[in-house]
C-alpha cells in the first residue's frame, strides 16, 4: 500500500517529544500532553478496558482501566473478521486458495448439489469477504437459531438468497464462518493452527484457542481472544505493508485490495472492504476492525497511527452509548487532532 508520509500537527508532534513524570503502572506509558484529554475521557467509562496508540511504530499511549492489565485477554468479537480476512489473504498468497474469485461451491459441493442451489453456486470467496453473498443474514435476530443449529455451515448455506451474489451488502457472521470452513479445507489445518503458524508466531505471539462449531470448525468472525498489544501488532502489520520482524507475512497487494470500498452498510452508511470498515475523520481516511461492545483496531495510514480499544463484551443497556463514546474519544481527541486538515 502506498502511504503518504505526512507531518502531524504541531500539537501531536510536540506531544510525542515530551512526556510527563506521573507515577503509572510499569506496563503503561507516560501520557503525552496532546493525549491527556483522551485519557481523562476514557478513565470515566466503566466498561472500557484499554486504550493504546502507536505512532510510526512507537507505542505513545498505553492505558488500562477498571482492573485490566496488559496481559488481559480481550474477546475481540467481530474484529475477528479482519483477522479471518488476513488469513484468507495469506492462503491466497501461498496458492492454497486460487483467488478471491473462486466459487465457494468448489469447497462445499455436497451442500450445494441440488438444482435449487444453482444460484448459490455463483457465490465467491470475495462475496463472503465483502458481505455480499446474497444469503439471508445469520446475525442479529437470526443469530441464536444459527449457533444452536447442529451444522453451522449447512445452516448458512441453506439460507435463502435475497439478492444476486456480489451485489448487495448485508452483514452476516455466517459469511465469515464459511471462510473459516474454507481455510480448514484449503490448508488441511484448523483455522486456529493456520492462524498460529501463518500470523501469530511471525508477529511474535500465540493465539489461544477460541470456540468451534459442532463439526469442530473454529468460529469464523467472532470470539477470538487477543491482548490489546497483540491487536496493535496486527494493526501495525497493515501499516507496514504486510511486513513484521523481517518477514513478509501478508502481501501489500492484499492490503491494498482489502481497503477498496466494495459495499456500504444500510444502517451506518459506512463503507466495507475485505473484512475492514472505512470512513473519513478530519480529512483522513481510516480503516478499522470493529467488534461488539467497543473492540476496535483503528488504522490511519496517512498518519502512521494505530489506535486500539477493548471494552466489556457483555450485553447491557449502556453498551451502545459506551461504543459511541469510545468512537468519539478516538475520533475527536486522537485522530481528528492529528489530521493536517483538522
Amino acid at each position: 500500500m502506498l502511504r503518504t508520509r505526512v507531518i502531524l500537527t504541531v500539537v501531536l508532534a510536540v506531544a510525542v517529544a515530551s512526556s510527563i513524570t506521573a507515577q503509572i503502572h510499569p506496563t503503561e506509558r507516560p501520557v503525552y500532553p496532546a493525549l491527556e484529554e483522551a485519557v481523562k475521557a476514557a478513565s470515566e467509562l466503566p466498561r472500557l478496558h484499554s486504550l493504546l496508540v502507536s505512532l510510526r511504530g512507537e507505542l505513545i499511549l498505553e492505558r488500562y482501566f477498571n482492573g485490566k492489565r496488559a496481559g488481559t485477554l480481550a474477546n475481540v468479537k467481530s474484529a475477528s473478521k479482519s483477522i479471518i480476512s488476513a488469513l484468507v489473504g495469506i492462503a491466497v498468497d501461498r496458492g492454497l486458495v486460487t483467488s478471491v474469485k473462486q466459487p465457494i461451491s468448489t469447497f462445499f459441493p455436497d451442500l450445494l448439489a441440488t438444482s435449487s442451489d444453482a444460484p448459490k453456486r455463483a457465490i465467491t470467496i470475495e462475496d463472503l469477504l465483502t458481505m455480499r453473498s446474497g444469503l439471508e443474514s445469520t446475525s442479529n435476530r437470526n443469530y441464536g437459531a444459527w449457533v444452536q443449529s447442529r451444522n453451522w455451515v449447512r445452516h448458512v448455506l441453506s439460507r435463502p438468497l435475497f439478492a444476486p451474489p456480489g451485489t448487495l451488502m448485508v452483514y452476516s457472521t455466517g459469511n465469515t464462518h464459511l471462510l473459516s470452513a474454507i481455510l480448514t479445507k484449503a490448508t488441511g489445518k484448523s483455522t486456529w493452527q493456520f492462524a498460529q503458524e501463518a500470523l501469530a508466531r511471525p508477529l511474535g505471539f500465540t493465539l489461544p484457542q477460541w470456540p468451534r462449531d459442532p463439526q469442530g470448525i473454529y468460529f469464523g468472525g467472532n470470539d477470538m481472544l487477543m491482548t490489546p498489544r497483540q491487536m496493535l501488532m496486527f494493526g501495525e502489520l497493515y501499516l507496514n505493508e504486510g511486513r513484521a520482524n523481517g518477514q513478509q507475512i501478508l502481501s501489500a497487494r492484499w492490503i491494498d485490495d482489502s481497503f477498496v470500498p466494495r459495499g456500504r452498510s444500510r444502517f451506518s452508511e459506512r463503507l466495507y472492504g475485505y473484512g475492514w470498515w472505512m470512513r473519513e475523520i478530519g480529512g483522513c481516511r481510516v480503516y478499522y476492525a470493529w467488534g461488539f461492545g467497543g473492540q476496535l483496531i483503528v488504522l490511519a495510514p496517512d498518519l502512521d497511527l494505530v489506535v486500539v480499544s477493548t471494552s466489556a463484551a457483555t450485553v447491557s443497556d449502556d453498551r451502545r452509548t459506551h461504543r459511541r463514546t469510545v468512537d468519539d474519544i478516538i475520533e475527536h481527541f486522537i485522530i481528528a487532532r492529528a489530521c493536517p486538515s483538522a
